[in-house]
């Protein structure tokens, strides 16, 4: 199994695309790109600690590329804009986190393929995967748990 994490706006509807990819193994929510140790839901939702809300993703490559998981990420959101996501605010940017040079060129490949797509410039940033903090309990697999959720990608 291989390691994938994304953010592209509000993480439950983020997990749950991914969650219906056949090879995928395993989702979780978590805060990634932070400056604070150990945060809560609240406090990312204050913009203040630096984290994003993105979903770790643990794949079969045997049975889905990373490339393919890549198309989905472009799918289920505007790349074009900061904040993928219609409420405002840091923690729901559009970012690839790469956990291997493999990865970040396969996803910089990516993006300059699908810029020619939009008329705007993709603001998705490219970086390294940092310290992840999973999310609360709840917050994991939210819309099986709960029938759907309120933030429709």
């Amino acid at each position: 199994m291989e390691r994938a994490t994304f953010g592209a706006g509000c993480f439950w509807g983020v997990e749950a695309a991914f969650r219906k990819v056949k090879g995928v193994g395993a989702t979780g929510v978590s805060y990634m790109g932070g400056s604070v140790a150990n945060p809560t839901y609240e406090d990312v939702c204050t913009g203040r600690t630096g984290h994003t809300e993105v979903v770790q993703v643990e794949f079969d490559p045997l049975q889905v590329k990373y490339e393919q998981l890549l198309d989905l990420f472009w799918q289920i959101h505007n790349p074009t804009k900061q904040t993928a996501w219609p409420a405002k605010g840091e923690q729901y940017c559009s970012v690839i986190f790469f956990h291997t040079p493999e990865q970040a060129a396969a996803a910089e490949a990516s993006k300059e393929k699908v810029q020619t797509q939009f008329k705007e410039p993709i603001a998705t940033e490219i970086v390294p995967a940092a310290t992840m903090w999973w999310a609360e309990a709840h917050h994991q697999q939210y819309e099986e748990k709960n029938g759907s959720a309120s933030c429709r990608l």
